[in-house]
């Protein structure tokens, strides 16, 4: 079992190969497989430690449990069921939420993983503020006078921030996820980023994966695609057609494509699945929601 004593900095190793770390700046890191997490709380110092220890010993059967589940987590959400996962349920119970059109539950895995460890954490001990980001799918809880800093970025494969959202106790956000070309995912669209602010982050990932499918142009001679079980034989997508390259796009063939996946976030924002997204294409930008400007550079949006 995992100790996450401050002071000791050292790794220490968790049941079934799944490892956790403090990292030179105190925040903690757990990971096992594709899984990796990366942990900051605030607060007292004994009530982090507590925290952090309940987050270990949880993280210490996640991968297993959602690999007993893969069957079903890789169907089409209208015949997943039957899962015992209580990260499995939150990822079926997100997904049907969107299930206008085709989508798996993978596609809130990491949200909704990431929404199970901060729950743990958040009521395990009493906090200031705590995040659990998986890969840049963000879950957080935010204590009364507190804030949350979460910055969104240009593309998922270049991390510079083109703005910041802050969020405190009085928010209806507590997920945010960022999807795309380039990702950890496979994308049926083009976009740079779709990040998406939602009540969850299993919510949040679900959509940002979504939008960030209509974020295209359909057939198009600079799209290249492929089928997605030709990459990955067990991809959840089977032989639908992902985006494997994008060339060059005319001012106006970027526009038609963020109008594409703008229709769709603003139709999820009506029906209240998300709180709000911003979409990014070679370099416009676009929001979606609740906010005082259309296009953030490196400006404070309070939520």
């Amino acid at each position: 079992t995992c100790k996450a004593f401050g002071a000791q900095r050292v790794l220490h190793a968790v049941t079934g190969a799944a490892v956790a770390a403090f990292l030179s700046d105190g925040r903690l890191h757990l990971q096992h497989g594709p899984i990796d997490l990366i942990i900051e709380a605030n607060g007292d110092a004994k009530e982090i430690s507590i925290a952090y220890d309940a987050m270990a010993r949880r993280f210490e059967n996640v991968l297993d449990e959602l690999v007993l589940e893969l069957k079903s987590l890789r169907q089409e959400v209208s015949s997943a069921d039957n899962v015992k996962s209580p990260i499995a349920r939150r990822m079926i119970i997100a997904a049907r939420k969107f299930n206008d059109e085709f989508v798996t539950p993978m596609a809130a895995v990491a949200g909704s993983v990431a929404d199970e460890i901060v729950q743990i954490g958040w009521t395990s001990s009493p906090l200031k503020k705590l995040y659990v980001n998986n890969g840049g799918d963000i879950a957080f809880r935010v204590g009364s006078g507190e804030q949350v800093v979460v910055g969104v970025t240009k593309s998922v494969i270049d991390q510079t921030l083109i703005g910041r959202l802050h969020f405190s106790a009085e928010s209806n956000v507590c997920g945010v996820a960022t999807s795309g070309f380039g990702g950890r995912s496979r994308t049926f669209g083009i976009a740079d980023a779709v990040t998406v602010l939602s009540s969850c982050a299993a919510d949040a990932d679900v959509a940002a994966t979504l939008i960030a499918n209509h974020v295209s142009l359909g057939t198009h001679p600079q799209v290249k695609v492929i089928a997605a079980n030709s990459v990955d034989a067990t991809s959840d997508l089977g032989d639908r057609l992902v985006t494997s390259s994008v060339g060059n796009l005319t001012k106006q063939e970027i526009e038609i494509a963020l109008d594409n996946g703008v229709e769709k976030a603003k139709a999820m924002c009506a029906r209240g699945t998300i709180e709000g997204a911003f979409l990014a294409l070679r370099g416009s930008v676009r929001s979606v929601g609740k906010f005082n400007c259309n296009y953030l550079v490196d400006g404070k949006v309070s939520w």
